[in-house]
């Protein structure tokens, strides 16, 4: 019997699946959506919820569902189905609202890349498929551009491939060979690429090799111009501009291939069995697709933010020495952004001291305010309505108190001892240890110089004041860079204190300087 057939047999079409007026109308809580959320899930841990002036980052959170999406987690709690069959219907949905050939719901954009990653390395071969992550006799190589290597190349790379990087059409040509899997680009529609989809396509093409775009911050575009251009797959975070949920993503394209990395994810027993995306993500992921095809108007939301922009613009210049910009959409930020910045000599905070204010007042607020500079950026997708009436009367609170500008910079003290030479350093780890050595060079307070750490090496620069010691480093592996932050003191031959290690959390550190 045809899935039409069976729709109807039902009693619903197969385009009422997963019509979110359908599960609104069914769903007993659509009523509590509607009520005022409060914070109690997260103040009775402890935690204190902010205001996110960062839009989509992960790390505070994502952006906020859809009520309609939650309608629909909540419905799809209550029921149990086969994952197969749900998530076929889904990619039948998807192909049909969003006009590509497949589509399938991921456990996140990331999620979305290893699987694409596998599914072009291994198809649908169940003994290729149980080998990895041993890559002997499987293509085990994936061609990046080099400007669209980034922190999320890991997703790519934990498949236990190569990245090899090229800059040009002479370098792809050379690169492409027997070893080939896939080459993976950078969303670029909202942006500029001086080597990007348009380049690399043809060559791609005529080689018979796949291309991967990771569109994680985009949102949706019927139809799909990255596949228009010659993509094969196309990778999208569902929480950020979709505001499906936080732990879903979509991966569209060839159709082969896109089932292909389903056969190659849970719940099946194949590398990608980790990256589990339930019952629930699925369902909100596809209803969040259909709302934002069939409902959203982005330069109407566009419109609305700019308005918020204007009025936290007008709040925060009526304090001297304080300037705001409204930025154009950019690649990897498909939405307008609002730059805040003041004059160091009339405001005397740095943007790191604003954003501790920020955090640290009532109401908090999350902020991209970090750093000895006296500017940040206002993001606007996760801000609820009224938000920026509250960010606005905060910010301008705390330029109008802050110490008048031009302070005069503490007076740093002689060094207690010159750093110049190699020195051998321990790291203790939360968990774990290794050893690094620092190549110092000291001239005065300044110390520049080499870190070589225990397998990666990156410039090092930082001061000495007294006996008082400040390092930061970067060693540069894949599309990122570690950073390192030295802080501590020196006595005599050896040296000792805290290291930062940014999102990896802490460690202590101690040195001595070698014979």
């Amino acid at each position: 019997m045809s899935s039409s057939k069976q729709g109807k047999k039902a009693g619903m079409d197969r385009r009422d699946l997963f019509s979110a007026a359908a599960l609104l109308a069914a769903a007993p809580a659509a009523a509590s959506a509607a009520t005022a959320p409060t914070p109690d899930v997260y103040t009775r841990l402890g935690v204190r919820p902010f205001i996110n002036t960062t839009a989509t980052l992960t790390i505070n959170g994502g952006s906020r569902l859809l009520p309609e999406v939650v309608a629909a987690i909540e419905q799809a709690s209550q029921f149990h189905v086969n994952m197969d069959e749900l998530m076929e219907k889904a990619s039948q949905r998807l192909a049909e609202v969003l006009q590509v050939p497949w589509g399938i719901v991921t456990s996140g954009a990331a999620a979305s890349l290893t699987h694409a990653t596998v599914a072009c390395i291994v198809g649908t071969d169940p003994e290729k498929m149980q080998q990895l992550p041993d890559m002997r006799g499987l293509k085990n190589q994936v061609i990046m551009p080099k400007e669209s290597r980034n922190v999320y190349d890991q997703a790519t790379r934990t498949v236990g491939v190569e990245i090899v990087e090229v800059n040009s059409v002479a370098e792809l040509e050379a690169a492409i060979g027997p070893r080939t899997a896939m080459i993976q680009i950078l969303g670029e529609h909202f942006g500029g690429a001086k080597f990007g989809l348009r380049e690399v396509a043809p060559i791609a093409k005529k080689a018979g090799i796949p291309i991967l775009v990771d569109a994680a911050a985009d949102y949706l575009i019927v139809p799909n111009p990255y596949l228009a251009l010659g993509a094969d797959l196309v990778a999208y975070s569902g929480g950020k501009i979709l505001r499906g949920p936080s732990t879903a993503g979509l991966l569209v394209g060839r159709k082969d291939l896109v089932q292909a990395a389903w056969a190659n994810s849970a719940p099946h027993h194949a590398f990608g069995r980790a990256m589990k995306v339930s019952k629930e993500e699925i369902v909100g992921m596809v209803v969040a697709a259909e709302i934002f095809v069939k409902k959203r108007n982005m330069p109407a939301e566009f419109k609305e933010w700019e308005g918020w922009y204007a009025h936290i613009g007008a709040t925060v210049t009526a304090v001297p020495g304080v300037k705001t910009k409204v930025n154009p959409p950019a690649r990897g930020g498909p939405f307008p952004t609002l730059t805040v910045s003041w004059d160091p000599a009339v405001i005397g905070l740095t943007a790191g001291e604003v954003g501790k204010l920020l955090s640290e007042g009532e109401p908090r607020i999350a902020s991209h305010a970090s750093g000895e500079g006296t500017s940040f950026v206002i993001r606007p997708v996760a801000l609820r309505p009224d938000d920026h009436k509250l960010v606005a009367t905060r910010l301008a609170a705390i330029f109008r108190e802050a110490p008048k500008g031009g302070r005069a910079k503490a007076a740093v003290a002689p060094p207690a001892a010159d750093l110049s030479g190699r020195w051998d350093v321990a790291v203790n780890y939360l968990t774990g240890s290794a050893g690094h050595k620092l190549f110092l060079n000291a001239k005065g307070n300044k110390v520049t110089g080499t870190h070589m750490g225990w397998a990666l090496e990156g410039r090092l620069n930082g001061s000495i004041d007294g006996d008082k010691v400040a390092f930061r480093s970067a060693l540069p592996i894949g599309g990122q860079s570690l950073p390192y932050g030295f802080s501590g003191r020196v006595e005599g031959e050896t040296m000792s204190g805290d290291l930062d290690l940014g999102e990896y959390g802490k460690a202590k550190w101690s040195a001595r300087r070698s014979a």
